[in-house]
């Protein structure tokens, strides 16, 4: 599985990586806004967005690529590892029950 981030503390991005690595998730992240970043976020699973760290055009974009290619999405404002955790969480949940 694969899960996109989108914002986030620069400084924060080997714990969001170790989080993902416990679950056994891989990690693509996206801390500042990239010209090719809609035909990156095709290629994940899910995609995690936390507003507070990115522009509100990036976050546009995302969430419209995202759900065209109906890509689970979660918006979080707060961009703290213990919200990255209780998203990839509830994100082993979906896919548990199928």
């Amino acid at each position: 599985m694969c899960v996109g981030l989108i914002g986030g503390m620069d400084r924060l991005g080997k714990h969001y990586a170790a989080e993902a690595k416990q679950r056994g998730i891989l990690l693509k992240v996206f801390n500042v806004p990239e010209a090719s970043m809609a035909a990156k976020i095709r290629g994940v699973d899910a995609l995690v967005i936390f507003t507070n760290k990115v522009s509100h055009r990036a976050r546009r974009e995302a969430v419209h690529v995202a759900r065209s290619r109906k890509i689970p999405v979660f918006l979080h404002h707060s961009c703290g590892v213990c919200t990255f955790r209780r998203c990839l969480d509830c994100l082993k949940i979906r896919v548990e029950k199928g």
